[in-house]
């Protein structure tokens, strides 16, 4: 087999996306549809984050709402606050994140291994429907109060560059799935990524079925109720500003548990190390490849690598 090493790349920013799609070939049951995964988290800092972090600060400098000098604020629960760290250290921005001690301290460790300044709010329950307002209003605070410095707060719930940033996912599946997608899958935190993509994708194929999923502990989309979790990144308690209805055919509570235990297999029968919301997304696309059936295509997302949950229990059970 004859490989083709891609070119070099000017800066590191140059590295995101463009990641691989492979078909899971161990997990899913007889007469189902074929399901594919995006491996996002062979993006530079390992989740798809780096893509809407690229996309917030770039589009920020464009319309010079963010300039040389000045300090980039985010509220996150980790992944999101390592890519901003390293976009802002590959442009020479001091970054501030706000986070907490209920998210994995590697997460909190590469944030500040990658320049960022943690503020942290504790919250000894875990990830509780208030932890995340909590943040975000003390990363209005700071952004506010400056330090001397002005601030941009990124905003990532609210800024509309976050969904622009996932586009890219979309366009490089149409391109390494020219056969058709039938239906895609993921996990909704702040949303951005299953807006953006569902974006791409409907406007080409508008058949196909695209799935929002959610922890079944904290049911904010399907139950209206929300509820202390402890899958990272999603389920904030409420439903985020970019959910668009338009833009998904179905909302689905997937266990927290399942996807602990998917991500255990996924690692030792596939060979894919990666998080809980990965998991939740392969539960899903299971489901969705046992009602479609032969012949049809499903397709979902590696959020981020395994190796951030290495000190906690996800893979001891």
């Amino acid at each position: 087999m004859t490989t083709h090493p891609q070119p070099p790349v000017q800066t590191v920013l140059d590295a995101i996306g463009n990641t691989p799609l492979v078909q899971l070939n161990h997990l899913v049951p007889p007469n189902a549809a074929a399901i594919y995964i995006k491996l996002e988290f062979l993006n530079p800092t390992g989740s798809y984050k780096d893509r809407m972090a690229k996309s917030i600060i770039e589009e920020a400098e464009r319309r010079g709402d963010l300039r040389p000098g000045m300090t980039v604020v985010e509220a996150t629960g980790g992944s999101t606050g390592a890519s901003l760290a390293f976009v802002c250290a590959a442009k020479k921005y001091a970054c501030t994140v706000v986070s907490s001690n209920a998210f994995a301290a590697e997460k909190l460790q590469t944030m500040g291994a990658l320049g960022a300044q943690l503020d942290l709010v504790h919250s000894d329950a875990g990830i509780t429907p208030e932890l995340t307002p909590m943040m975000m209003r003390r990363a209005r605070e700071l952004a506010a109060r400056g330090g001397g410095a002005e601030c941009y707060l990124t905003d990532q719930l609210q800024n509309p560059d976050a969904c622009a940033g996932y586009e890219g996912i979309g366009r490089e599946l149409l391109e390494q799935l020219p056969g058709g997608i039938d239906a895609f899958c993921g996990a909704v935190g702040g949303a951005g990524m299953m807006m953006g993509v569902s974006k791409v994708l409907k406007a080409k194929r508008p058949a196909v079925h695209v799935v929002v999923l959610e922890p079944d502990s904290s049911p904010m989309i399907t139950e209206g109720k929300s509820g202390t979790h402890g899958v990272e990144g999603i389920g904030l308690g409420f439903v985020p500003p970019h959910l668009d209805r338009s833009l998904y055919d179905e909302a689905m509570a997937v266990s927290e548990e399942e996807a602990r235990i998917m991500c255990r297999r996924l690692a030792r029968e596939e060979g894919l190390l990666v998080g809980t919301s990965t998991g939740m997304n392969v539960v899903a696309a299971i489901d969705l490849a046992k009602r479609l059936g032969p012949g049809k295509t499903v397709v979902t997302v590696a959020v981020d690598t395994g190796l951030k949950y290495m000190s906690g229990t996800l893979f001891s059970g």
